[in-house]
């Protein structure tokens, strides 16, 4: 499952790093975003892991981006938790239009007048 989330990275949290019961290192980055689409805006915590924390880099806070991302839940002791593992981070440029739109129209975009203005096929 892979979804997107628009949003302005609220805050950038510091790096965790820690060794597995399996003896492997890892380590992991939090950030959050915070929706501007919705009425009420809303704020989502997602997190990198190992190689993904370069995506970060050279994002600061107040910056608007669309990040790609994948829910993960697991049980321990009777409890449920839950991880938002963002994959992907696109910076969104200042004043991009959000959605699917047609290009800009400019006035080379009109074809040249025919030469004969008497073309009419009938």
């Amino acid at each position: 499952m892979s979804l997107e989330l628009k949003g302005k990275i609220n805050q950038v949290l510091n790096v965790a790093s820690g060794v597995s019961k399996a003896g492997k290192e890892w380590k992991k980055q939090e950030f959050v975003i915070e929706t501007a689409d919705d009425q009420f805006p809303k704020q989502v915590c997602f997190t990198l892991f190992n190689d993904k924390i370069s995506l970060l880099e050279g994002l600061n806070a107040g910056e608007e981006v669309n990040v790609s991302f994948s829910v993960e839940s697991r049980e321990f002791n009777g409890r449920w938790y839950h991880n938002i593992n963002a994959w992907r981070i696109d910076r969104l440029a200042a004043g991009e239009p959000q959605g699917d739109f047609p290009p800009g129209f400019t006035p080379d975009d009109i074809p040249p007048e025919a030469a004969d203005k008497d073309d009419l096929p009938f």
